[in-house]
């Protein structure tokens, strides 16, 4: 009979922290390939900058724009009007003035300006009208980096249950009282530092009309070759006290499929799997970068959209030009107050009112505009003409870049094709050309610029070079 075969006994920790210093040397062969991509410092002084928004400042801007009555585009703008504060042109001239008072406090350092025009008979216009946009501008300190613009906008007009009541209360404290109220204090706060790249503040009419001022804005700014890196739209960002909202995210709206592409490169975003990487998605992406690094109270949510279901805002006229742009809006909206009269019916309160609007929730909205304005005015310029080469067969991945104004070094960046975020990065330090030892068929590559405060660039996604 056979005897029994003894069972051999050996201590299981030896072999599994063999096995895990393995792993740690293959992991540190792929160049690092388990780095978090998102590893932001928050800079000092822009932090410091976040702890002066004020909720009460939003909250008496908000119910000075209130005050006017009706913001509507097609309300007066006479000068007897706007002496008695009545209408969308006293409401313009006061926030002239704001941006003038800011300018006043920091030495002149605003360019107030205005960009006004006659809108043809429309839809919801009747009769020739006259649309203004506000702005001020904070030029950059750099005579080249000033050249690169980021702006924020809101739209000040507002309406009530009738599009074309000229007369009739249309308070619009949250739309978009909210948003014109982030543009004012983002530039009360900025105003007091300066930045190597250009910021705009923008306020714009005509929203409730069409877009109409937006449009005109961004058609000028690309006629007139406006660098704009990044737009950031806040619209209906009042955070309404109903009981399913939720105060501790923003949602952020980012077109996929450019809306500027040409024929051709709608080919090559089909054949390259880069339906979720245009630059508005990417300047996405970076609002979660800067969430994690500034603690601004509210978080951003991306949504993969270009606006709500079958709905539409300002960021979108900055799209068709074929700029970054995206839409800042609270989680969860009340239609109760959105395009109404204000009135009272079966019990239910109706209208856009101050007391309807968390003041709080607005400036942590600011807090997270300012610390994304001010970090991406700070930084250095994003690489161009990012190429991913593909003279050969390979399973790395070589890219190359021309070099960027600012940049210290540079960081690869990539994630699954499936996946919402970058989840990988890579320092490759003050270079124009890196492999990184990970397949370009398996996921999406990005280059950004990096300076030596540690600010960062928008990423660009590299197209392919043969």
């Amino acid at each position: 009979m056979l005897s029994k075969k003894t069972t051999p006994t050996f201590s299981i920790t030896p072999l599994m922290t063999a096995l895990a210093f393995a792993m740690a040397l293959i992991f540190a062969a792929q160049g690092n390939a388990q780095e978090p991509a998102n590893k932001s410092v928050a800079d000092p002084k822009i932090a410091a900058a976040l702890q002066e928004v004020s909720s009460a400042r939003i909250q008496a801007n908000i119910e000075k724009l209130v005050s006017f009555g009706t913001r509507l585009t097609l309300s007066a703008q006479d000068p007897a009007s706007i002496s008695a504060g009545h209408g969308i042109g006293a409401a313009r001239e006061w926030i002239r003035s704001e941006f003038e008072r800011y300018s006043k406090e920091c030495g002149g350092c605003l360019e107030v300006k205005t960009d006004a025009f006659t809108e043809a008979p429309a839809e919801r216009i009747p009769q020739p009208t006259q649309i203004t946009n506000v702005y001020a501008v904070l030029r950059g300190t750099d005579p080249e980096s000033a050249k690169r613009i980021v702006l924020v906008t809101g739209h000040y007009d507002s309406r009530n249950s009738d599009t074309f009541d000229i007369k009739g209360d249309a308070p619009g404290a949250n739309d978009d009282g909210s948003g014109t109220a982030v543009s004012l204090e983002c530039a009360r706060i900025l105003s007091k530092l300066k930045f190597p790249a250009t910021i705009i503040f923008l306020t714009v009419a005509g929203e409730e009309q069409g877009l109409n001022g937006s449009r005109h804005f961004a058609q000028m700014a690309k006629q007139e070759g406006w660098n704009i890196e990044a737009v950031l739209n806040n619209d209906i960002v009042g955070g309404n006290r109903s009981a399913d909202q939720d105060t501790g995210v923003v949602r952020i709206f980012c077109e996929g499929i450019p809306e500027a592409a040409d024929e051709k490169q709608l080919r090559q975003i089909r054949g390259l799997g880069g339906e979720s990487d245009s630059s508005s998605r990417e300047l996405a992406r970076y609002m979660v970068d800067v969430g994690r690094a500034y603690d601004a109270g509210v978080k951003p949510l991306l949504i993969f959209r270009l606006d709500r279901y079958l709905r539409g805002g300002d960021h979108y006229s900055f799209n068709q030009q074929g700029f970054a742009a995206v839409r800042f809006t609270e989680f969860r909206e009340d239609f109760n107050r959105q395009h109404q009269n204000v009135r009272t019916e079966n019990g239910v309160e109706y209208g856009d009112l101050p007391k309807f609007v968390n003041f709080d929730y607005i400036a942590d909205v600011a807090r997270l505009n300012v610390a994304a304005l001010a970090s991406l005015a700070s930084g250095p310029a994003p690489p161009s003409n990012v190429r991913l080469e593909t003279t050969r067969l390979d399973n790395d991945s070589t890219l190359r870049w021309d070099p960027a104004r600012g940049a210290t070094g540079y960081e690869v960046v990539w994630r699954a094709t499936s996946a919402p975020e970058w989840e990988h990065a890579q320092a490759v330090g003050n270079v124009t050309r890196t492999t990184v030892k990970v397949s370009k068929d398996n996921v999406i590559f990005a280059v950004r610029a990096v300076d030596n405060e540690g600010h960062r660039s928008l990423p660009v996604v590299p197209a392919p070079q043969r």
